[in-house]
């Protein structure tokens, strides 16, 4: 799952190391009083709106976090309970977390009674199937994860595409309706892989589960006007306004099992300046907002160092890792030696030092799989573990690459070092990004290299950059696993369709060996040989400088002093919404 632009890449800023990250939290309130109900709960945020609202487009891991607490419902969910087994399933819509059977080529989820969406009508099972149908019509539905693609049993054509368009074009329905199946009494879903997939239930935990009834699908509208079967409704949305939740009537805690509808209100504030959304916190002057964002740099520190503020937050190991992606279709970063050169030159200890140094920062990293995630992670050769690394860079090996790119690669060496071109880094419009800009761009200079920067707001980065036609020659971005096994890193990653393939790398003489060994580690279901083939993929994907620099990130989360019930929820990386209150 991709991280909010704020924190999890360097420029745009599962819970599987619960151990290292649980304890490192520093300023959790020690006892909680019981929640209590009424008030208003703030959420404030810079961004001008979510990069998603449509629970089958939505893919960040805070807003997921946010969304699935408070309005929409999945198959199963995560529990929401702070340490490691807040990494675990429980069921949600569904009467349990799925019966597999096939040696785990079927999955089949029976629906709870009396759930209900917000109108009153109630949820069944052709409202799920056709929810998950929208993830095919790629061409409406974009940004959300990709796992029905890769997983149901539905027939590709002759270049890999899917039979099946989706819902929209109805081209392949057929296809799709053998794939996924309704019972007589439409109740039970049944869905048919085309691998065996042992843990396809962490899957439909995501809001792709989350069900849309054919005739109230409004196509890529409903990014503004989500449904709801949560404990809240969205009465208002508007793009630098708010987003307005009420309880929701139709909603009944005897069917849910996970949520909870303490505050009478949840309104998420957009737009609101960084400097006056750190004030709020510094200060507590809004006693019952929570910060949906990162504190800017000095202000971080600032807020971390002073023994008032600090009880008001949480310095964490995420469960992100945050890099640089480099665009490597033709036109843009399709030259390894031209790579390597940016790599090599970029000022790690600078940035670091930047964004508070190891302790409220993270430290370099060499690899997409985090090194906190268990028997997935091996060290690589590249990187950060090639002897020609240097932390501040190393820009006269930078040179050197950029003098054999000149010979193998002109166009793409043209690119990189004319100032009439240069290479153009996609960043959220934030200060922060900016003052990592006036690092990065010096340091880029003294190996040869001309950067220049597309600025995108906080709210639209990741679907901009998620358009092919838009994204620029880098991106800054974050991924975290959506469970623990890094068949949702490396294929999201870098597989065509994949999910967040910002790389683009399907082009590139090196994929198909890549794809054959991303798709033998699919279906591979001894755990630790798949692992194996895991770290293999890594070490090929970096080895090929299909992303660039890389970072094992912290995070920091921050609150006003009448909010109760906070604490760290794992999965996501980010608040346990549903355990949050509003102090009387």
């Amino acid at each position: 799952m991709s991280q909010s632009p704020k924190r999890r890449a360097i420029a745009a800023t599962l819970a599987i190391g619960v151990a290292a990250a649980t304890a490192l939290v520093t300023g959790l309130q020690s006892a909680q009083a019981a929640p209590a109900k009424g008030g208003t709960l703030y959420v404030i945020t810079h961004q001008d709106q979510l990069d998603h609202a449509d629970p089958q487009r939505i893919y960040t891991g805070r807003d997921i976090a946010f969304m699935e607490s408070y309005v929409f419902r999945t198959l199963v969910m995560y529990k929401p309970v702070p340490g490691a087994a807040g990494t675990g399933l429980v069921p949600d819509l569904a009467t349990n977390t799925g019966v597999a059977t096939d040696n785990g080529k079927t999955w089949a989820f029976t629906l709870r009674p009396g759930t209900k969406y917000s109108d009153g009508s109630a949820i069944v099972c052709a409202d799920v199937k056709y929810a998950i149908s929208r993830t095919f019509a790629t061409d409406v539905i974009t940004g959300g994860p990709s796992y029905p693609m890769q997983y149901l049993d539905v027939p590709q054509d002759a270049k890999g595409n899917s039979t099946y368009a989706g819902p929209y074009k109805k081209t392949g329905q057929a296809d799709y309706d053998k794939a996924v199946t309704c019972s007589p009494d439409n109740r039970t879903i049944t869905f048919h892989l085309n691998v065996a997939k042992p843990d396809f239930n962490y899957a439909m935990s995501y809001p792709i589960s989350s069900p849309v009834p054919a005739a109230k699908d409004t196509g890529d509208k409903m990014d503004l006007a989500p449904l709801s079967e949560g404990p809240y409704k969205v009465v208002s949305y508007k793009v630098k306004g708010e987003m307005d939740l009420v309880r929701n009537p139709n909603w009944s805690a005897a069917t849910d099992m996970v949520r909870t509808n303490y505050p009478d209100k949840v309104i998420l504030k957009f737009g609101v300046s960084e400097d006056v959304r750190d004030q709020i916190f510094l200060k507590d002057t809004q006693k019952t907002a929570i910060n949906f964002d990162a504190m800017q740099l000095q202000n971080n520190i600032s807020f971390w160092n002073s023994p008032a503020s600090k009880t008001r937050g949480l310095n964490v190991f995420d469960p992100y890792t945050n890099y640089q992606a480099y665009n490597v279709s033709k036109g843009h970063l399709d030259c390894l030696d031209v790579r390597k050169a940016l790599f090599f030159a970029y000022p790690y200890d600078a940035i670091i030092k930047l964004n508070g140094g190891s302790t409220l920062y993270g430290t370099p990293g060499d690899n997409v799989i985090k090194s906190n995630e268990g028997v997935d992670y091996a060290k690589t050769t590249s990187h950060i573990n090639d002897k020609n690394f240097m932390s501040a860079g190393n820009p006269a090996y930078s040179k050197t690459l950029l003098a054999t790119a000149k010979t193998s690669c002109p166009a793409t060496y043209a690119k990189a070092t004319s100032a009439d071109q240069g290479i153009t880094i996609d960043v959220s419009d934030t200060a922060a990004a900016k003052k990592v800009a006036a690092i990065v761009t010096p340091a880029m200079a003294a190996a040869g290299i001309v950067v220049k920067y597309n600025y995108i707001p906080s709210g639209s980065y990741y679907s901009t950059i998620q358009d092919i036609t838009k994204q620029s020659d880098i991106s800054g971005a974050g991924w975290g696993p959506d469970w623990a096994n890094a068949s949702t890193v490396i294929p999201p990653l870098f597989l065509k369709d994949g999910g967040f393939d910002l790389s683009q790398n399907w082009d590139d003489p090196a994929y198909p060996a890549f794809k054959a060994l991303c798709d033998k580690a699919n279906a591979t279901l001894n755990r630790s040989a798949q692992a194996k083939l895991w770290q293999q993929a890594a070490e090929y994907a970096m080895a090929q400088y299909w992303v660039g620099e890389v970072a094992f990130t912290k995070q920091q989360l921050s609150w006003g002093s009448k909010v109760g019930g906070v604490d760290f929820w794992a999965p996501q990386g980010t608040f346990l919404f549903p355990s949050l209150y509003v102090k009387g």
